[in-house]
This record gives structure tokens, sequence and C-alpha cells, in this order.
């Protein structure tokens, strides 16, 4: 699944990863995406930082607090490279950080690595 309000980066992460065989989930932010993890239950979730209503943060704690989803791999998605940031998305339980504009291969190796 990936959470982000850029239909840029959405639709860029989309490319990179049907070809390999994904399934791929969209959300422009954390509330729609909430309803759509409810009805899916994705393998792993890559979330922006910034986005309007309910941010990354907010939204990576939710998925983490729930027994049903916390198993569930979440990468914090950012254009900012700061080690804040990083510590921020540790503390509400996020698995890994992967900074914006990512690659192909970026995005799948996050993906191995989180589901290996």
């Amino acid at each position: 699944m990936i959470i982000d309000d850029s239909n840029t980066i959405r639709k860029s992460a989309e490319i990179f990863l049907r070809p390999s065989g994904c399934e791929v989930l969209l959300a422009e932010d954390g509330f729609e995406a909430m309803s759509k993890i409810v009805d899916n239950q994705p393998d792993i979730i890559f979330i922006d930082i910034v986005m309007p209503r309910l941010d990354g943060y907010q939204a990576c704690m939710l998925i983490k607090k729930n027994p049903i989803y916390q198993s569930i791999p979440v990468i914090m998605l950012s254009s900012k490279d700061g080690l804040f940031d990083k510590a921020k998305g540790r503390i509400v339980g996020s698995d890994d950080y992967l900074t914006k504009p990512f690659t192909a291969e970026g995005l799948l190796n996050i993906i191995h690595k989180a589901l290996d």
C-alpha cells in the first residue's frame, strides 16, 4: 500500500511495483488509508510523513497500536533525510524509512528486507 498526498508519488510507486507482480493499493491520506487497510490487510505499507488531515506519524501510530495490524511493516516516506524524522518514525512504530524521490530498486529492496 502506498499512502501519499502526491499523485505523482503514488503513480510512480505503482509503475515501479506492478511489473514485479505486486498488487498495489493507493490512498491519498491517512483517513482514506485506514478503511483500505481494514478491507485489504496489505503486506507492507509505505506512508508519507507530511499529509493533510492525518499525517504519517499519526497513521503509523494507529496502525501499530492495533493488534490486528501491528505486524504489518510500515515504511515512512519523506523528502527529508533527517535524523529527527527517522527517530520520530521509530517512536511511533515505523519499521524503516525511505527518502523521496525513490527508485524502483529502492522500493523493492525495502520490500524484500521487510518481508524476509
